[in-house]
């Protein structure tokens, strides 16, 4: 590990990644196995990693308790983590026996993606660790209020498939009393660009395959765009989170465009494992600039 990275906190500490399991950050050090085989089947550029599902178009595996962990992942954190003010993380990646594994394929256009949400589903990051060599990866996160967080980390070592590992961080501070509230309408307008959600089935159901469409026009003319660029090699990206507490690596979706759409339509191929309430992040790069829309679904 880089010792004059480490040496920039006051206190460092580690704490093992772990799926589907709360880890507090205040908790005292722990490292346990963290990972399980995630297995992505791409077919004609269309991917979706629902997990617990299995179709005639995509293959994923099944993250029971009894899969084979194949890697594990450890933080180093600062010594007080604070609201609202940019810190640093460490993460470093080991096999199961605890050798570092320093050799990473990319995907996606990038080595690790790190998707941070709120308890509440109300914040959203999607962040790109930096690989700092010797199995270790820095990321600067800043945690808006305090309350509950997860992040899921998606990162594939050479010759391993792809591998999630999940965190639960929680931060201190007074949070405030208010009950969830969700939107239902499904079209929202992000500064000069309107966002519609449409899907191929009236009533989404679980267990069942579904398209799900992002209409995408101009707000101030309200004509279709034509100047979306691919995002991370991709028309778009779809991260969905079942509404659970606490979330886990269970409740977490994330899926990649479909190809041969229109100029101004995303779609999404996906499954809803389980009946509730989900929420999801459909994002794009409009002539250079990323847009993140957010709808709430119900899934019956």
């Amino acid at each position: 590990m880089n010792r004059f990275l480490i040496s920039l906190f006051a206190v460092p500490s580690l704490l093992t990644l772990i799926q589907s399991c709360a880890v507090n950050f205040s908790s005292k050090d722990a490292s346990v196995q963290a990972q399980q085989t995630h297995q992505m089947n791409h077919n004609s550029g269309e991917h979706s990693s629902a997990h617990h599902h299995q179709s005639s178009t995509h293959s994923h595996s099944n993250h029971s308790s009894e899969s084979a962990s194949l890697t594990k992942a450890q933080l180093t954190k600062p010594a007080e983590i604070a609201v609202n003010k940019p810190q640093t993380f460490l993460i470093e990646i080991q096999d199961k026996t605890g050798k570092t594994i320093t050799d990473f394929e990319t995907f996606q256009e990038k080595l690790m993606h790190l998707i941070v949400v709120s308890e509440d589903l109300d914040v959203f990051q999607h962040l790109h660790p930096e690989y700092d060599g010797d199995g270790l990866f820095k990321v600067e996160i800043t945690f808006p209020k305090p309350g509950s967080y997860t992040l899921v980390t998606d990162y594939k070592p050479i010759g391993i498939s792809e591998q999630v590992s999940v965190l639960n961080a929680e931060l201190p501070g007074v949070q405030l009393t208010s009950s969830l509230k969700i939107d239902k309408n499904m079209s929202q307008i992000l500064e000069d660009t309107q966002v519609t959600l449409t899907s191929s089935q009236p009533v989404l159901k679980s267990d069942q395959e579904v398209t799900l469409k992002f209409n995408l026009k101009d707000a101030k003319t309200n004509q279709p765009i034509n100047d979306l660029k691919p995002y991370l090699g991709e028309q778009g990206h779809l991260v969905i989170f079942k509404q659970s507490n606490p979330l886990t690596k269970a409740d977490y979706i994330h899926a990649h465009a479909l190809k041969n759409t229109p100029p101004d339509e995303v779609h999404f191929m996906t499954n809803f494992p389980e009946p509730g309430t989900y929420k999801v992040w459909g994002q794009f790069n409009r002539n250079g600039k990323i847009i993140t829309a957010s709808f709430w679904v119900t899934v019956s």
